[in-house]
């Protein structure tokens, strides 16, 4: 593993598919890559990736040929903006065998993608959504998580259950929560309330909050066009709420700096708290 790190590593996730945890993953990459910081953004969303979709591209290859056939990574690596390092490792589709990745293959794929990383300041993993093995693997391995969720009963129970079993099984006790689809400031924050509430009262742990970003048919529009919203509408609201989320994250980044060169970018359980 890389010496004296200067990547954080970010995972995004949601207990249950459908409340846009790719798209924000996009935006939000495109959202601190524009404040100067270089990012490589990872599908892992291993079987079913969409990244390539929203962004309306036809990658050559991908992340089963890095597994696969001996692809180095920067065969596969994609520059999203040029000259501003910003790339993305796509994944593939409809791959079973990839989403539920033993030890030994996930060993090989942060074996091969280790040095790579470690020149970027910024390690985005969208994760799939719910609690298969893979997902709670790579969750556990970075070095700080967003849950995503949204205003319906269902996210919330689900996100609740993804945050139990990583807990449980995986000793993870920091969770950064972002509601996304909100209708205003106040339907997030008892959201966001609703769910911390219940990790307070059965796990006796206190999520933190990231923010949100509500819900704007630029963002629908956007995806129709397979273009990132924050380019599309960037002064739309959900454009500026990710901005606010980055500028939090960036904030984070800078005071854990310390922290940061003393770990590697990929481990079990290193957290920004331990």
């Amino acid at each position: 593993m890389i010496n004296a790190n200067k990547t954080l590593s970010l995972a995004i996730m949601s207990g249950k598919g459908g409340v846009g945890k790719t798209n924000l993953s996009l935006n939000l990459s495109y959202a601190l890559n524009t404040g100067g910081n270089s990012l490589l953004l990872m599908d892992c969303d291993l079987g079913l990736a969409n990244l390539d979709v929203l962004l309306g591209i036809s990658p050559e290859s991908n992340m089963q040929d890095l597994l696969t056939s001996g692809a180095k990574p920067s065969d596969i690596v994609i520059p999203i903006e040029q000259g501003k390092k910003f790339d993305i490792l796509p994944a593939a589709s409809g791959v079973p065998e990839l989403v539920e990745m033993d030890e030994d293959m996930q060993d090989l794929l942060f074996s091969k993608i280790t040095e790579l990383v470690g020149g970027y300041q910024y390690l985005v993993l969208d994760l799939g959504a719910g609690i298969n093995g893979t997902v709670l693997s790579f969750a556990a391995m970075t070095q700080m998580r967003i849950v995503v969720i949204t205003p319906e009963p269902t996210s919330l129970t689900d996100s609740y259950a993804l945050i139990k079993v990583l807990h449980s099984q995986h000793n993870v006790s920091d969770f950064n929560i972002v509601v996304n689809q909100a209708t205003n400031e106040k339907e997030a924050r008892e959201t966001f309330n609703r769910l911390n509430m219940a990790c307070e009262k059965f796990l006796n742990i206190k999520l933190k909050n990231m923010g949100y970003v509500r819900y704007d048919p630029a963002v629908t529009e956007a995806v129709r066009r397979q273009i990132p919203f924050i380019k599309y509408a960037p002064k739309s609201e959900a454009s500026r709420d990710i901005l606010n989320i980055a500028v939090k994250i960036q904030k984070i980044r800078m005071e854990n700096m310390g922290r940061l060169s003393e770990r590697p970018v990929m481990k079990k359980f290193p957290t920004l708290d331990d």
